[in-house]
């Protein structure tokens, strides 16, 4: 760290490591008056977070969480539909990430229950937790279950957490036994609904290393197939086939950029990250302690 630190050409550090670094890596980068971005979660408790915060105001830093999933097409889709009212007040929301392992990943921190931060809550559940909040705000209380599917399993490896709104439930979760796969989006409103199969096709294409060489990433990167675009019904209309708007992750690297050398707010501010971290935080105190909470409850 201390020579990584000494290249004064780095002015952005990236913090990608195991959950429970993250604070001291981030604080050290920090006060050494470089930019940050953490990894998702933030940090394992919501007082390191707050820290991390503070310091990055005090240093006029920018400091950020790598919620990509912002920056999904899906996700994309389902702002734009929300946004124009087709489907009128939304009463339900769902977002699932289904996924098949039936085994834990060998020697894998993130299933170690001597782990800070281990759990499928704490590593799926940022992304569809902040999902909810940029669609809907603060909720009012939150119920949720973190639960392990899977005999092998040390940690929570599927949860379900509800976000209670004035007439309106949004429910996300996560399944690593799921075998066919439930919608990803599933969004009922007083007009009509909105049903989405199938997740974003730019981690799978990374994973399997697809990578596109140089700054254009060709015409169909990002770009979900027909079959999997979602399907809208409308009171009073046929239902019809929504193409799903494109995908680019690289997106977030550029208005950090923009962040830096323009000044212009980051997509994800500290103040929204905090809010992600209270609420997966309040998901697991409601898991642990088998009962709603309400948003206004400490997390310790």
């Amino acid at each position: 760290m201390d020579n990584f630190l000494s290249d004064e050409q780095i002015q952005l550090c990236v913090i990608a490591t195991p959950n429970d670094t993250h604070f001291e890596l981030a604080r050290a980068c920090l006060l050494a008056g470089r930019h940050v971005v953490v990894d998702k979660p933030f940090t394992p408790t919501l007082k390191e977070s707050e820290e991390l915060v503070r310091i990055a105001a005090e240093r006029a830093r920018v400091l950020t969480v790598y919620h990509n999933r912002r920056f999904d097409g899906d996700f994309a889709t389902v702002k734009e539909i929300i946004r124009s009212a087709k489907i009128g007040r939304i009463a339900e929301y769902e977002c699932r990430f289904d996924r098949f392992r039936l085994q834990p990943k060998p020697n894998a921190w993130r299933e170690r229950p001597d782990h800070p931060g281990a759990g499928v809550l704490f590593d799926l559940g940022p992304h569809v937790i902040d999902q909810a909040l940029v669609l809907f705000g603060e909720p009012q209380s939150i119920t949720a279950s973190a639960f392990r599917q899977r005999e092998a399993s040390g940690v929570d490896d599927a949860f379900d957490v509800c976000l209670e709104y004035p007439g309106l439930r949004a429910t996300v979760r996560a399944r690593m036994i799921a075998y066919a796969p439930g919608p990803h989006f599933l969004i009922h409103g007083t007009k009509g609904s909105f049903v989405k199969y199938g997740m974003d096709p730019q981690e799978p294409r990374l994973r399997a290393g697809d990578v596109p060489p140089g700054i254009d990433w060709g015409k169909d990167w990002g770009e979900d197939s027909e079959a999997q675009w979602g399907m809208l019904t409308v009171i009073g209309e046929p239902a019809v086939r929504v193409k799903t708007q494109r995908g680019d992750y690289r997106a977030f690297y550029a208005n950090i950029r923009d962040a830096i050398e323009k000044k212009t707010p980051p997509e994800v501010t500290p103040e929204q990250a905090l809010r992600t971290m209270r609420a997966l935080l309040l998901a697991h105190k409601s898991s642990k302690e088998r009962r709603t909470v309400s948003w206004r409850e400490s997390v310790d």
